[in-house]
């Protein structure tokens, strides 16, 4: 893939074959996050609200999300069909995406920014 500047851009750089199941995890992803900006980062697509939620990428093999440490630490048990490591869940292409982990594995990043950013405001 070519260095992209938008998500827009990265998208329609996605294979045609994997284009709508990515589309697929992007909408679930911003459906979930009312008020949150799409970005891209490290090159890759991201939302942020008080901060990065959770960063998004197609790779030749999966998808994967990038929800931080913390989020995996909170949803370990649910986490044991995919592949994962300290930060990233990966989602092989050609299966089924878990719609309603990724919408609480979002809502759970959304509090803790939301929790991170009160907690800044205190100080």
């Amino acid at each position: 893939m070519k260095k992209v500047t938008t998500v827009k851009e990265y998208i329609q750089q996605i294979p045609t074959k994997q284009r709508k199941e990515f589309i697929e995890l992007h909408d679930t992803i911003i459906a979930t996050a009312p008020g949150s900006e799409s970005c891209m980062s490290y090159g890759m697509p991201a939302i942020k609200l008080h901060g990065i939620v959770v960063y998004y990428a197609n790779w030749e093999k999966h998808m994967a999300i990038y929800p931080m440490p913390s989020a995996l630490k909170e949803f370990a048990v649910s986490l044991g069909a995919f592949v994962t490591s300290k930060s990233t869940i990966q989602f092989p292409h050609g299966k089924a995406i878990p719609k309603k982990l990724i919408r609480d594995i979002v809502k759970f990043r959304l509090d803790e920014n939301k929790r991170k950013d009160a907690a800044k405001k205190k100080e």
